[in-house]
């Protein structure tokens, strides 16, 4: 097989196990319900504490997704980088 036949594979195949490795999106979460009227507030104040609790939580959560997303996709830069080089010195 010529060098640039094995380029186009070796690239394939990367970009398929690339593919395969993709996580889920980062999903923000909803932001919580808060009621203008302080005696909606006062009357429903566990189910809102609740729902402030879990949003901080679900954020966290979040912009950890994010990191890890963020990380991957500059590794995964770096690679593609990589083989578009090996690409370009393969058609000389």
């Amino acid at each position: 097989m010529s060098c640039a036949r094995n380029a186009i594979l070796a690239t394939l195949i990367v970009v398929a196990q690339a593919q395969d490795a993709v996580a889920a999106p980062c999903i923000a979460p909803e932001r919580p319900f808060l009621p203008q009227s302080r005696e909606d507030m006062r009357l429903y104040a566990d189910l809102l504490r609740a729902d402030f609790e879990t949003y901080i939580a679900e954020v966290q959560t979040y912009f950890r997704c994010l990191d890890e997303e963020r990380a991957r996709a500059f590794v995964e830069a770096r690679e593609v980088t990589e083989q578009y080089g090996q690409f370009q010195r393969a058609q000389e």
